[in-house]
Order: structure tokens, then sequence, then C-alpha cells
């Protein structure tokens, strides 16, 4: 994994830029260790005893989904919501956002000092920098809920430092980032559960393998966190819902794909839980209306006649996941574009689209030096069958599909942050 390229932060500081200095703390992205952000926060004061009701989300696929529509609910009810969540796509600026709003350049260039100052010279992730940079925001400034997504894993993840939230929920678990959790299932479920408290309802997703699922509940009966049961399923006009405090049938989510039913049961389930604000009915479903995620199957301008889709999803799981939408999509070719960093499975991604797939363009991530060749990509899908070639960009390859098919760019959510820098504001799906 590499280190994000963004649109940088204007500042009026003649100090070299903020996230040129975050990159430079530290010579790994990734380096799991729960330690130096506890350090780093005891320096800085502890904020993290000092936030909202805090929802802590980890597993591997939907966790964006789950907080984006968990704060949709809760703004729709009028709430202030802080959300805390990673990657960014475009900016950074996007992991934080405070009372509702994205954290502005200044702000958290101050914030980034200050971290900086009491960190002084130690080593330190980019990513435990930012999140000591959120946590420092989030509790200075009132709201009513914090969300927190975990960047990776959960065990060691720093914002694995709150000893209590208010509700601790995990997403469906796949294979991802063996390097660091474990090349098993199990391995994985249980790095991810490490983040469910004594005494904290725990709300788990539906699991596609039933030893993420036993490990979850083993950690859960350990931890003594009690598990919310709840239930998701398709419905005539959207979705049925059932918890123990509610039984109501809600419109879709705005998020595009039926594995978003999973990721707003998961939320609702959180909203549910023992000790959360009680939302109404009609307060859920204009929240599930609201909900916005860029870069997860997002509509974007079309390009002559054809149909344009994004996604950032990059795993054997998303890949599942995108070919349950591909298998509804008959009217028109589907026609992928996919790029992707190394080190992820590019046969276990490609393997559940290949029959839906009538082509493939391999492309580069732009600016990844740890992007996977895109002939690597292309001998992977003609493998599988697929009709394959390579193009030196998204757009070039978009061009290359034929007239009428429908597009789905996707592989890497380094890919689809790319292509919504370069994209005017699409319209969601």
């Amino acid at each position: 994994m590499t280190k994000r390229k963004d649109k940088r932060m204007n500042t009026n500081s003649d100090r070299p830029d903020p996230l040129a200095r975050l990159a430079g703390l530290h010579p790994k992205a990734i380096d799991l260790s729960l330690a130096r952000a506890a350090r780093l926060l005891d320096r800085l004061g502890r904020p993290q005893d000092r936030l909202p009701p805090v929802v802590h989300v980890a597993g591997t696929n939907g966790k964006g989904s789950v907080v984006a529509i968990l704060r949709a609910c809760l703004e729709a009810a009028g709430l202030r919501v802080h959300a805390y969540t990673s990657p960014h796509l475009v900016r950074f600026n996007e992991r934080i956002v405070v009372a509702g709003r994205e954290i502005g350049d200044d702000a958290l260039a101050v914030l980034i000092d200050e971290v900086e100052t009491a960190n002084a010279g130690a080593p330190l992730t980019v990513f435990e920098a930012a999140t000591a940079a959120a946590m420092l925001a989030f509790a200075r400034a009132p709201a009513d809920a914090a969300l927190l997504e975990t960047g990776l894993g959960g065990r060691l993840d720093a914002t694995n430092v709150v000893r209590r939230p208010a509700v601790a929920a995990i997403t469906p678990i796949g294979l991802d980032h063996q390097a660091w959790l474990g090349d098993t299932i199990s391995a994985i479920a249980a790095e991810k559960a490490a983040i469910l408290k004594p005494g904290v309802p725990a709300v788990a997703a539906p699991q596609p393998e039933k030893e993420a699922r036993a490990v979850v509940e083993s950690f859960a009966a350990r931890a003594g966190a009690p598990l919310v049961a709840w239930s998701a399923r398709p419905a005539p006009g959207g979705f049925a819902f059932r918890s123990p405090r509610r039984s109501a049938v809600f419109p879709p989510p705005a998020l595009f794909g039926a594995h978003q039913v999973v990721n707003a049961g998961t939320a609702l389930a959180c909203l549910d839980a023992p000790g959360m604000p009680f939302l109404s009915d009609e307060t859920i479903a204009r929240g599930l209306a609201a909900a916005r995620w860029p870069g997860r199957l997002q509509r974007l301008p079309g390009a002559d006649g054809r149909e344009v889709w994004l996604d950032g999803g990059h795993n054997p799981s998303a890949g599942a996941a995108l070919a349950a939408v591909a298998a509804g999509w008959r009217d028109r070719p589907l026609h992928l574009v996919v790029g992707m960093m190394r080190g992820k499975d590019p046969r276990g991604f490609l393997a559940p689209l290949a029959p839906r797939a009538a082509a493939l363009t391999a492309v580069p991530v732009p600016g990844e030096a740890n992007a996977l060749p895109p002939s690597d990509i292309a001998a992977r899908a003609a493998a599988l069958g697929v009709s394959a070639d390579v193009a030196a960009s998204v757009p070039e390859a978009i061009d290359g599909a034929a007239p009428n098919a429908r597009v789905l760019v996707c592989g890497s959510l380094y890919l689809a942050g790319s292509v919504l820098t370069d994209t005017p504001p699409p319209r969601s799906g």
C-alpha cells in the first residue's frame, strides 16, 4: 500500500505542506501498533476520552457505506455528527468531518502542527497522525455522535484507542490485507472483532464465511459484548428491517447495489442499539434517501452513449458484490476498466465478474508506483476467458469500449480517486 497523493491544502503558511510533512514521519505506510497512537494521544491530553457517543465500525467491505448511512440518518434527525473515514478519494480533508462539515484547510494544518509538536519527531504513520488530529477536532467541537471507521484491521488500529464506544459494528469480512492481518478468514476476523468491548452493544453484519461469524460471536461472548439481534432482507419497494426496537419496511438506500441492504441494515441496527437515540421510521427513510458515498457504484457522466459507473472495490468480496449487481445489467454489454495495486488478488477480484463481462481494459493507477502493471491484469482476465487489452488511461479505455456499453471502472480506491479528481461533479447512482 502506498501513501496517498491528493490535492494539497491551500494554506497561508510558508512552511512545507502539512501533508508532505506527514508523509515523512515514518518510513512505512502501514505499521500496525496501538502503542504509538496511545503515546501521542496521552501527550495531547487524551482527546479520545472527550468524544460524544462513538459508533466504531470495522470490517472488510461496507465500512464507509455504513458510516455514510449512519451519518445521513442522524443528520436527518437534526443531530450534529463527527465522522472519521479513510482513505480519501480526492482531498485528505474528506477523512475528517466535524459536526457535519469537512474540515477546512487551515483548521487541519493547525491540528497537524499540534500533532507534530506533541509527537516530537517520534516514528508515526500518516494514519496515526490523522487519527490524532481527528480526535482533537472532535473533542473540541460539540456534536451528538462520532462515527469512527477503522483504517486497517481493528485490534491494532489507531481508532481502537476509544475505550468505551456506544456501539461497535463489524461489517462483512473477507480476504484483504493478508500481509498485515493474516492469510485466513479466521485470522482476519479476529483482528477486526477485537474492537468489541465489555458491555458495549455489538452489531455484526451477516458474514459470507461461517468462520468469520463464529469468530465474531466468540469474541463478543468472551468480551461480554451483547450482540444486537437484527435482520434486513429485500422486500417490495425496499427492504424489511427488524430489530428489538422496530419492525418496518424502508425504501432502498440511495447507495446503489443489492449489497447496500446489508450495509443499511447494519447501520440501522447500530441506531437501534441500547443507549442510542431513537429515530422514527420517517427520519430513517429520509436519511436512507440522503446517504452519499462517492466512489462506490457511483454513476458518472456518460461518454458518447456509454453508461459509466465507478467503484473502488478491490478484493474478492467486492468482486462478488459487483457481479451480483452486474447480473441485473442485461440491457447493455458490460465493459470492465480495471486498475489495481500490487498485493491485491486480481484473479480473486475478477473471477466473479468474468462471466458477466463482454470485455476488459486494464489501466495503470495514476501516480502510484506500487500499482499492478496493466499487462498483468489483462493476462489474469484473459485466463478467465475475458477478452482483454490494455490502455494508457481510463478515458482512453472508455473511448475504446463499444458505443452502447455499460462501463464499470473498478479495482482500486486509488483509481477511483484519480477518476473523481478529473471528473466534473457526478450524479449519484
